[in-house]
């Protein structure tokens, strides 16, 4: 039977903070996200990390969207990489982007559908041993690199941490070769059998979200949550919130699990002050604070 995501549940898995902590104790997320197009989508998804509880919030991304970042979240430290040719990360910047330290990494969010990215998403999957949360564009690529093999991931190294998906319908369709109505038929059971099949944790994303652990484990978010998430950005800040609870050392489920109910909560906060239509994924984050203080974090 799965199990319904509540403010109790949430509660409970959520990491503790202590008195005596500082910014290592709550973990450095690495994001490697934007490009000259999608340059908000980073800054999305930093804040949904930062406010999420997240020690240390490093971006890896070109300079123009590490600039743009830097003017709204003077909070993040930046690692700035090469541009491609078509405006985003370049894939010659894997090994700098692997040579920085981590508890978690994001990678997806604005990349841009491109070689680039694909390179760097194959590269992070078998070179970093950190846990993982891939999004969006990262999903695209995975979704290619797929079809011309049996697993849908590379070898991966020995050791490596968990690794979530965060796809909407639309994404999980093109990971499974499937249509989205089939996909929409039987959400739940897709996404678990997804999960079992590939050894990671799912975040499968419609009106109703779902999460599926590789053990079969599902949990349900289907009383949280509103139609003004409907824009794009809502699931930068989503991921974000999802790997920094990740980061913080939370297990994949839990860290997902939290995050798909805490970022739903803040949207029906949202919703209250401004409504459906015009709720914007830039009030998230602030809405997600008092979510987080309302359950006495």
């Amino acid at each position: 039977m799965p199990t319904q995501l509540t403010a109790d549940w949430v509660r409970q898995h959520l990491p503790t903070r202590p008195p005596n902590a500082h910014k290592g104790t709550f973990g450095t997320l690495q994001i490697v996200a934007g490009s000259r197009r999608y340059r908000g989508a980073a800054a999305l998804a930093a804040e949904g990390a930062l406010r999420a509880g997240t020690g240390v919030v490093q971006l890896a991304a070109i300079e123009p969207v590490c600039a743009a970042v830097a003017a709204r979240l003077p909070c993040c430290t930046f690692l700035p990489v090469a541009q491609g040719p078509v405006g985003g990360i370049a894939a010659a910047a894997l090994p700098d982007i692997l040579a920085e330290k981590a508890t978690a990494v994001l990678a997806g969010c604005g990349m841009g559908n491109t070689a680039d990215t694909a390179a760097l998403v194959g590269g992070l999957l078998a070179q970093s041993p950190h846990p993982l949360v891939l999004d969006a564009d990262a999903l695209n690529a995975l979704a290619a690199a797929s079809a011309s093999r049996q697993s849908l991931f590379p070898p991966l190294p020995a050791g490596r941490g968990e690794i979530i998906l965060t796809s909407h319908i639309g994404e999980m369709a093109r990971l499974c070769g499937q249509s989205t109505e089939a996909i929409l038929k039987d959400q739940p059971g897709i996404a678990q059998s997804f999960a079992r099949r590939h050894g990671c944790t799912v975040v499968l994303k419609s009106h109703v979200t779902v999460v599926a652990a590789p053990s079969g484990a599902l949990l349900v978010n289907n009383t949280a949550g509103n139609a003004g998430l409907a824009k794009g950005g809502s699931g930068d800040v989503l991921a974000g919130i999802i790997a920094g609870l990740l980061a913080q050392g939370l297990p994949a489920q839990a860290a997902a699990g939290a995050g798909v109910w805490l970022h739903a909560t803040a949207a029906d906060a949202a919703a209250r002050e401004t409504g459906q239509a015009a709720l914007s994924p830039a009030d998230l984050p602030h809405h997600l604070a008092q979510v987080l203080l309302a359950l006495g974090h």
